[in-house]
C-alpha cells in the first residue's frame, strides 16, 4: 500500500469521526439565553475534541509526508490509531453530558492518552522501518510534546475524580501545546 492510499483512508475515518460528532449535537430547547446556555457544555466539548482530531489530522499528514516507507506494522498501527480516534464522539457526548461528572471526565482522558500512545506506536513502527536517521526520526528526536501530553493527560485523569474543572483544564492545556502545527516536521523537510 502506498502512503497516499494510507493518507486518504485515513483522511476518511477522520472525517467521519468528525461528522458523527458533529451529528450528536442537539439543537437548543428553546430560543432564549438559558436554552443556549443548556447546549454550551455539549458544544464546548464538540469544540475541544474538534480541535483534538484536527490536531491529529494535521500532525498526521506531517508524519507522512516524511515517510517514504509503508510496513504491514505500521498499517496495523495506523489501524490502532484510527480505532481510538473512533471512539472520541462517544466520550464527546457523554462528557458533554455529564460535563460535572467525574467518570466521563476521566474516560475522556483514557481515550485521549490512547490515542496519544496509538500515534507514538505508530511514529515508533515508521521510524523502524525508514531507521533511525531518517527525516521522521530526526524531526521527532526525544518527543518533549509527546511525553508532556502523556503526563498532563495522566494527571488529569486523576485528577477528574477531584475536581473535573482542574483536568477540563489539562486537557485543554494539551490542545494548546499542541494547536500550532509540528513544527519539527516541517523544519526536517525543508
Amino acid at each position: 500500500m502506498s502512503k497516499g492510499r494510507l493518507e486518504a483512508f485515513s483522511d476518511g475515518v477522520i472525517a467521519i469521526v468528525i461528522t458523527i460528532m458533529v451529528l450528536e449535537l442537539k439543537i437548543p430547547d428553546g430560543a432564549d439565553a438559558a436554552a443556549l446556555r443548556a447546549a454550551a457544555p455539549a458544544f464546548l466539548m464538540y469544540t475541544l475534541s474538534f480541535i483534538f482530531l484536527g490536531i491529529y489530522w494535521n500532525n498526521h499528514h506531517h508524519m507522512l509526508h516524511a515517510t517514504t516507507k509503508i510496513s504491514g506494522a505500521v498499517l496495523w498501527a495506523n489501524l490502532h490509531l484510527l480505532f481510538w480516534l473512533s471512539i472520541v464522539p462517544v466520550v464527546t457526548a457523554w462528557m458533554g453530558r455529564h460535563y460535572q461528572a467525574s467518570l466521563p471526565t476521566a474516560v475522556y482522558g483514557v481515550v485521549l492518552i490512547l490515542c496519544a500512545a496509538a500515534y507514538t506506536v505508530l511514529v515508533n513502527c515508521i521510524i523502524a522501518v525508514e531507521g533511525p536517521h531518517s527525516k521522521l526520526a530526526r524531526a521527532i528526536g526525544r518527543d518533549v510534546k509527546g511525553w508532556i501530553s502523556l503526563v498532563l493527560y495522566a494527571i488529569a485523569i486523576g485528577v477528574s475524580f477531584v475536581s473535573t474543572v482542574v483536568a477540563d483544564g489539562l486537557y485543554v492545556t494539551v490542545a494548546l501545546i499542541w494547536l500550532v502545527p509540528d513544527r519539527r516536521i516541517e523544519k526536517t523537510l525543508a
